[in-house]
């Protein structure tokens, strides 16, 4: 990890964040250097969370088939990411200086009892029981409401046509953002925009916005929708742009809390969604050229 600029210690941090985030970013806690703290936290969500794992099953179903080295290359994205970005800030003044030496001794491994293991599952499992019943459902009826309302002969009512809701009409204003990315429609935007709540959100807006009143069919019609949205180098980039960016608004929180600085954290915010857009861009634009396609 020093050669990468990085602690010793960022690796618990980061193989916490795998599970989430947020106790993953407070585990930097133990890094006594403040830059190389500072470093830890800005770099370990890049690491895949649980919360993301459902946006690489939608795309790895809806566009690769079901290909078995989507899920890998995800993990293998994130731990990229963060070899790059400690190579690039530690060439910044801000992060620059001798690497610190560590040292630590590791405890003894133990078989867990059944009761710690059955006690973790249940902290975790109510832990995602109280998040998808409050954060998760109420994002779910706000997207619900945007994508079914809009503003029609006059005043404000239910509209047939999702277009011409107001979540389309959000999603259309800053969509020419993501248009170099290869996915420039709404409704991938807006699907990016609820996932800064909860990473979840971001399969969840798809089921709204795709969703069948008959369940039996609404998987087979998201599946088809979904992949009409993305070709196969659009789709790995909103896959790439949507793990390496903002987290969610939770970890944000977090990111907030360990570097005690507002500027420290909307530099971190712009670094890890400059970072993300610039990975996604080379995705689509390098990929498609190399198949044939246009460069642009």
């Amino acid at each position: 990890f020093q050669r990468f600029g990085l602690s010793g210690k960022s690796f618990i941090p980061m193989l916490i964040g795998s599970g989430c985030s947020v106790p993953g970013i407070m585990a930097s806690r133990t890094i006594e250097e403040e830059r190389d703290r500072r470093m830890t936290v800005m770099v370990t969500s890049f690491i895949p969370c649980s919360a993301k794992l459902p946006i690489i099953a939608l795309l790895a179903g809806a566009i690769f088939g079901g290909a078995w080295w989507v899920s890998p290359s995800a993990y293998f994205l994130g731990i990229g990411a963060v070899v790059l970005s400690g190579i690039m800030l530690k060439k910044t003044r801000w992060f620059a200086g001798p690497p610190v030496p560590f040292l630590m001794e590791l405890p003894d491994y133990r078989w867990p009892t059944l009761g710690f293991i059955l006690r973790s599952m249940w902290e975790r499992g109510w832990s995602f029981i109280r998040k998808a019943g409050t954060v998760i459902l109420l994002s779910s009826i706000v997207i619900w409401f945007l994508s079914t309302f809009g503003v029609a002969d006059g005043g404000i009512q239910m509209v047939e046509d999702a277009g011409q809701s107001f979540l389309a009409v959000l999603g259309n204003t800053i969509a020419w953002i993501f248009t170099p990315l290869g996915w420039g429609d709404w409704k991938s935007v807006v699907a990016t925009i609820t996932g800064l709540v909860a990473k979840e959100n971001v399969v969840g807006t798809f089921g709204i916005l795709f969703g069948n009143p008959d369940v039996s069919e609404a998987g087979e019609e998201i599946w088809g929708l979904v992949a009409a949205l993305f070709t196969s180098f659009s789709a790995y980039s909103f896959l790439v742009f949507n793990l390496i960016c903002v987290p969610c608004f939770a970890a944000v929180g977090a990111i907030k809390r360990e570097m005690n600085s507002a500027r420290w954290t909307w530099f971190t915010i712009l670094y890890q969604t400059g970072f993300a857009y610039l990975l996604a861009l080379i995705v689509f634009q390098l990929g498609t050229w190399l198949a044939g396609g246009p460069f642009g």
